[in-house]
């Protein structure tokens, strides 16, 4: 079996680890030569959009997926002529757009926050009217980890946010007074059959995530795999998807989805039955989905910017470290480090010395 990825960071290595095991060989497609994937398998080196490279990906591949969801949308379609993929270039459409992922989370019957489009400072004025404030202003595309999104709270504060838009298409949506972040994480077969990860609750930090920790049995947990039931049939999507949600007492609020593993998720490698990683391979090769079941009491943490001496890491009890294989820079996700703790009260403490160690090498 030949999986093409679009893509050769982090997540694409994360995939290939995880199809080793399955005799999966990879291909993958990325503009960076030293892009941290590529002593995987095959290096495609070239832009996501050259014809030679994407003819070539298709040929050796029996089905393309992807790590991120700012791969142009025409690129998935053309490859879907020549080849299978997963998840399908419309799902990858509908996530590259804010306004077009909201619309859609409406249409499903998924609730999200207070929205409107915004393509000028006046129009952003008159949607404050009926969004209220404090609100969030976001650019329409190419958002992640916190970027391309302005904080605003007073009149006096639409300038600036419209300006740190360059004049590109927004949306600006109210703001979400949340008890917590979650996430819920699922694959999805081409034959229709799930699998639902229990809910990650998450913290973020400068919009970037920094810890994520598995919720067995939690209330939301119905509720949420409702949410993401309805993404997928509605999609009909192959693949691992991530569910990102607000919690506002009884409620879940959708913030976005990704069409893809996630960050949220990288507990599962030790913390699982089955890795978001192996499932979402199972997923679109057709294979059966494995256990989502919990091991032990998983988390997740984070290193941002910097990377922690790997013995330091490594003397944390239960502590698994992923180092990326990516230079140390300011707000880059450089390595991140899961346990699998026997009880709540170990995994809280051995969290808290991660999070700490976290926090000495942050350079975001």
């Amino acid at each position: 079996m030949k999986v093409g990825i679009l893509g050769a960071g982090q997540l694409a290595r994360m995939i290939a680890l995880a199809g080793y095991p399955l005799g999966i060989d990879f291909i993958f497609l990325d503009p960076a030569k030293d892009a941290c994937a590529n002593t995987l398998g095959t290096h495609l080196h070239g832009d996501y959009d050259d014809p030679a490279l994407l003819a070539r990906l298709a040929e050796m591949s029996d089905v393309v997926t992807y790590e991120f969801e700012n791969v142009p949308a025409d690129v998935a379609h053309f490859l879907a002529t020549h080849t299978e993929v997963h998840p399908s270039p419309n799902a990858l459409a509908v996530a590259q757009d804010r306004l077009v992922e909201k619309n859609y989370f409406n249409s499903i019957g998924i609730p999200t926050p207070k929205f409107a489009p915004i393509e000028s400072l006046d129009e952003l004025s008159r949607a404050m009217e009926t969004i209220g404030w404090p609100a969030i202003v976001k650019s329409r595309r190419m958002g992640y980890d916190g970027k391309g999104q302005a904080f605003v709270r007073t009149p006096e504060d639409l300038p600036k946010a419209w300006e740190s838009m360059t004049g590109v298409p927004a949306i600006v949506e109210a703001f979400v007074p949340f008890d917590r972040e979650v996430s819920i994480i699922a694959a999805r077969s081409p034959q229709g059959e799930i699998a639902f990860y229990p809910l990650s609750e998450n913290l973020h930090k400068g919009g970037i995530l920094r810890v994520s920790e598995c919720r067995e049995a939690d209330p939301m947990q119905a509720q949420a795999e409702d949410y993401v039931t309805r993404l997928l049939e509605g999609l009909d999507y192959a693949g691992v998807l991530a569910l990102e949600l607000f919690q506002v007492g009884g409620r879940l609020v959708a913030n976005e989805f990704a069409p893809r593993v996630h960050n949220s998720g990288h507990w599962t490698i030790e913390g699982a039955e089955t890795s978001q990683f192996e499932n979402h391979l199972r997923a679109i090769l057709s294979l059966p989905l494995g256990s989502t079941r919990p091991v032990g009491h998983p988390a997740m943490v984070n290193f941002i910017g910097g990377l922690p001496a790997t013995a330091e890491a490594l003397a944390v009890e239960h502590a698994h470290l992923h180092l990326y294989g990516k230079a140390p820079r300011k707000g880059r996700k450089v390595a991140h480090a899961t346990i699998r703790a026997e009880s709540r009260a170990q995994l809280s403490a051995q969290l808290k010395k991660l999070s700490d160690l976290a926090e000495r090498v942050d350079d975001s």
